[in-house]
């Protein structure tokens, strides 16, 4: 074995045909693993070093391994004015996506300063934002609204008999339920971290998060129109609670608050105009202009002036409350109930999290951890429960802010903290009269970026039609059934999708090119010209207990062997072969066929001097169906091509039967060849093979065997070899000599065995080829 010869252009390989034995000689396989045996791995975990405590230490806490080499020079102004940028853009969102929790605003700003001060010290993304987003809001609202419903504060007032409801006592418990669900959540992603479990999120698809989040902003926009109208609908929960809601908001229209809906169409209006202009001119100013900020402050202002709330029944924001809460201890007793929502949380937010931190990862050039990020994202909720804070996730909206205004670590979100510390300690309380609508509005022109993830509808049609299935059913699950049965059975179709393609592969017949050791799919590749007498069948995807069973039926049908049907056949003419030889036994037997008088029974005379119909029929069979291989019959040969009756009830027979089967024949998509002798599976796309395979496998062995088939295996992996051999499928019977290390050693090997003289040789331009040597 060596290199024959080499030029410029081409490259001769001169090899014997490779088997699984020849191969383990050639390669020389290992005798012992390479991988330290499990017991000192163990002791290896347990060992401790300076390297190892230096390390353990550093990927605990990020924040030491770039802080000590932080430049200011290089960094701090950029930092800065990202900060600073960020900052400003907490404040409005914070205030409105608390809305969308069902908590008083002053609770959204909470939820800007001490979860994004965790996350600077232990996350591992030096770009994105972590703070309020309108979908986890959503979805701790739906778990506030659902415990704390305002049937359950509102009483009748004794005096005049009006219902009052108890705004305080809700608003109070709404709190203590967000603050409880956010550490359940924040533990689960700890311990999901702490187990290394960030894998997790590669069962949430991209189409699936975008067609989720799509669905979540639907959400959105119908929990914010009762402020943009100023009605009070009621409230539903539940499966198709949406579209009850819907229903109730149209039903309450003619209540609609002008004063409102004047407020709203303004702040929409300005809002949208802006920032059409600061994406136009993004790259001609300096920052982008603030306008959430001033569009708060001037409402604030007209608010207040104007008496809008007084005298004409605006909703604003009410008392906002100066300088911070102190830690207390979440309601532990709430967590039996808000389990399933706490792990949808988790999820959800740690999905966002780790996709949008990924992106900017790849970009820029660094790692993001992934279990580090569970780690990271679940101290800062567990930590913000404590204060009073609701689940937070990186916002895609600030995460562009802090990378486009030049921000490149994480002191970036230490400075945005200081503009949201300011403003809950100084200047929060100025905002007391901020219309609500006009939160609201802030919302809706937020979720454009969002609501663009239609635009993915087309794109996904054209691409992939399982994609966008599973972006179309998330939508639709998520709107209708809710934001946590929405993600669950998402994710169950998303996994059945996958399931159904591994069923449903595509079986290939494989064909050479002529002049190549190439094997391709004759149905798409013309050149592909099959073999006489070996069919060459592989699947596209791994062959499991899902699709054990379909894997044999296209083999079946793909080669037009019916093997049930021949070893049917082949049991029917033994018995009948049985039973002439016992009547020709007994007639031996019987007085060597003569009669008491010494004269012979007319019918044996017949039989003797001009063959009886039965032994005619019997040497036609012969003729037609007799093929020597190995000194057996090859009745695959038979089924394809004579088509004779094995039995006696079809009775059809010699030229009546041969013209039955042609016209069977013809009737076939592919013609076969009339010496099909061995079949080669090619399993190269299997990664895995479990016990219904090797049980399959060992079935194709012996069924074909009775038929006189030989049967080959290709292009196996090492572990589908191993686990192969673990299950006992080689064997006297089935030796490691019948698999081969490529589909074309399986083919020179078939053809050597019957006897063919010559040799391919093959000559590929600017490629590989085996020039196989004289078998």
């Amino acid at each position: 074995m060596g290199v024959e010869e080499q030029r410029a252009g081409k490259f001769y390989v001169e090899r014997d045909v490779l088997d699984e034995l020849c191969l383990d000689q050639v390669a020389r396989r290992r005798t012992h693993s390479t991988t330290p045996p499990l017991k000192e791995r163990v002791k290896d975990s347990l060992r401790c070093s300076m390297p190892k405590l230096k390390r353990s230490v550093l990927s605990t806490l990020p924040v030491l391994s770039w802080l000590p080499r932080y430049s200011v020079r290089d960094n701090g102004l950029g930092d800065l004015i990202s900060g600073i940028s960020v900052g400003i853009m907490h404040l409005p969102q914070g205030m409105a996506y608390a809305l969308l929790a069902s908590v008083p605003p002053v609770f959204g700003l909470y939820t800007s300063f001490y979860p994004v001060l965790v996350y600077c010290i232990l996350g591992t993304s030096r770009h994105i934002s972590i703070g309020t987003f309108a979908v986890i809001s959503i979805m701790i609202g739906s778990v506030t609204e659902r415990l704390a419903p305002d049937s359950d504060f509102t009483f009748l007032n004794g005096t005049n008999g009006t219902a009052v409801l108890d705004v305080t006592a809700r608003d109070a418990y709404r709190v203590q339920i967000a603050a409880s669900t956010t550490v359940l959540s924040g533990l689960f992603q700890v311990l999901l971290g702490m187990v290394r479990f960030g894998f997790v999120v590669t069962y949430l698809s991209e189409p699936l998060v975008r067609g989720y989040t799509t669905g979540a902003a639907t959400h959105v926009v119908v929990s914010q129109l009762k402020y943009i109208f100023g009605i009070h609908p009621a409230r539903f929960s539940g499966p198709l609670s949406q579209v009850y809601i819907l229903i109730d908001i149209c039903r309450h229209l003619p209540e609609t608050n002008i004063g409102a809906l004047v407020v709203s169409l303004v702040a929409l209006v300005v809002l949208i105009v802006v920032k059409e202009l600061n994406s136009c001119y993004e790259k001609k100013l300096p920052l982008p202009i603030p306008i959430e900020l001033i569009v708060i402050v001037a409402a604030t202002l007209i608010s207040y002036y104007g008496n809008l709330n007084s005298q004409y029944d605006v909703a604003v924001v009410g008392e906002i409350p100066r300088g911070l809460k102190s830690p207390s201890l979440p309601d532990v007793s709430l967590w039996g109930t808000v389990v399933g929502d706490a792990f949808a949380v988790a999820i959800v937010g740690y999905a966002i999290n780790i996709s949008l931190g990924k992106t900017f990862g790849l970009k820029h050039g660094y790692k993001v951890d992934s279990n580090q990020e569970l780690v990271a994202l679940g101290l800062s909720n567990t930590v913000g429960g404590f204060f009073q804070c609701y689940s937070v996730t990186s916002s895609m909206s600030r995460s562009l802010i802090q990378e486009s205004t030049g921000g490149r670590t994480q002191v970036a979100g230490v400075v945005s903290s200081v503009i949201v510390l300011i403003t809950v300690l100084q200047l929060g309380t100025l905002f007391g009269e901020l219309p609500k609508a006009v939160l609201s509005c802030i919302v809706f022109v937020n979720l454009k970026g969002m609501f663009k993830q239609y635009l993915d509808i087309p794109a996904l049609w054209k691409s992939n039609t399982v994609d966008l299935l599973v972006w179309l059913v998330t939508l639709v699950c998520t709107i209708l059934l809710n934001l946590d049965l929405g993600l669950a059975a998402s994710i169950a179709f998303s996994l059945l999708t996958v399931i159904f393609r591994t069923q449903l592969p595509r079986y290939s017949i494989l064909g050479q090119v002529p002049g190549t050791e190439l094997y391709l799919d004759t149905d798409t590749y013309e050149e592909a010209k099959e073999i006489p007498g070996i069919t060459i069948f592989r699947s596209s995807t791994t062959v499991y207990y899902t699709n054990a069973e379909l894997y044999l039926d296209a083999l079946q049908k793909k080669s037009g062997i019916d093997v049930g049907k021949l070893l049917t056949r082949k049991k029917k003419r033994d018995a009948k072969q049985k039973r002439k030889d016992k009547k020709e036994e007994k007639k031996q037997n019987g007085v060597n066929g003569h009669l008491p008088n010494g004269t012979v029974h007319p019918e044996d005379k017949v039989d003797v001097e001009k063959g009886s119909p039965d032994l005619k029929e019997n040497r036609t069979d012969i003729a037609l169906t007799d093929r020597p291989t190995n000194g057996q019959v090859n009745w695959a040969y038979e089924q394809q091509w004579t088509g004779l009756d094995l039995g006696s009830e079809t009775g059809s027979h010699g030229d009546d039967a041969i013209t039955q089967t042609s016209s069977t024949v013809g009737e076939e998509k592919r013609g076969r060849s009339s010496k099909t002798h061995t079949i080669i599976l090619d399993l190269s796309t299997a990664s895995f093979v479990d016990t219904v395979t090797v049980m399959m496998l060992n079935n194709i062995f012996r069924d074909y065997r009775e038929i006189d088939i030989d049967i080959y295996l290709a292009g196996c992996q090492v572990c589908v070899v191993e686990q192969l051999s673990r299950a006992s499928f080689f064997s006297e019977s089935i030796p490691k000599s019948r698999l081969f290390t490529t589909v074309h050693d399986a083919v020179l090997h078939s053809l050597r065995l019957q006897g063919a003289s010559d040799v391919p040789i093959y000559e590929c331009g600017f490629s590989l080829f085996l020039l196989c040597s004289t078998l």
